[in-house]
């Protein structure tokens, strides 16, 4: 099983404030941007977030840089993109089991700009006071995982995308 390890919290957000978008990066094949990606298509792109505060954490974006979380969109193309983060959530759901599946969009203008949606599994058993917003906190550790552990979810995920999308 995975273990939690600290995280330097303060030289990643000086990394964030003065690279380039990593999303952007990532998409255009940068090596120094690799994330291991569990889907993709030509409307957007889902990846295991690199640093996460809860086992299979996963990150949603468009592949188009976007900045504002429904005013760079119309409807019809934020309807598209939350097809995708449902059927990812869903998938995160049913590998992981969590409690819940807690689905937002965080960033900030001061760094990671380019609009992207949070998939984060709740595991049972976590103290009321250490949910929500407490358990999404990268300054309590991230889950180091080993690269077996990664190839195995990363390979699980796609399997569930794959059964989601035959529904």
């Amino acid at each position: 099983m995975p273990q939690r390890q600290p995280f330097d919290f303060k030289t990643y957000v000086r990394d964030i404030q003065t690279r380039p978008c990593f999303i952007c990066e990532m998409i255009a094949g940068n090596p120094a941007y690799t994330h291991e990606i569990i889907y993709e298509d030509d409307i957007a792109i889902a990846f295991l977030n690199k640093y996460p505060p809860l086992y299979g954490y996963v990150l949603v974006a468009p592949r188009e840089h976007r900045e504002q979380v429904t005013g760079d969109f119309s409807p019809e193309e934020y309807l598209v993109l939350q097809q995708v983060i449902y059927r990812v959530a869903e998938a995160v759901r049913r590998v992981v089991k969590p409690e819940r599946v807690y689905i937002l969009s965080l960033g900030s203008q001061q760094g990671n700009k380019h609009v992207h949606w949070h998939i984060a599994p709740l595991p049972h058993g976590v103290p009321f006071e250490e949910q929500q917003l407490e358990a999404l906190t990268i300054k309590n550790g991230v889950w180091q995982l080993s690269a077996e552990e990664v190839l195995s979810l990363v390979i699980a995920l796609r399997e569930a995308l794959t059964s989601v999308a035959t529904e």
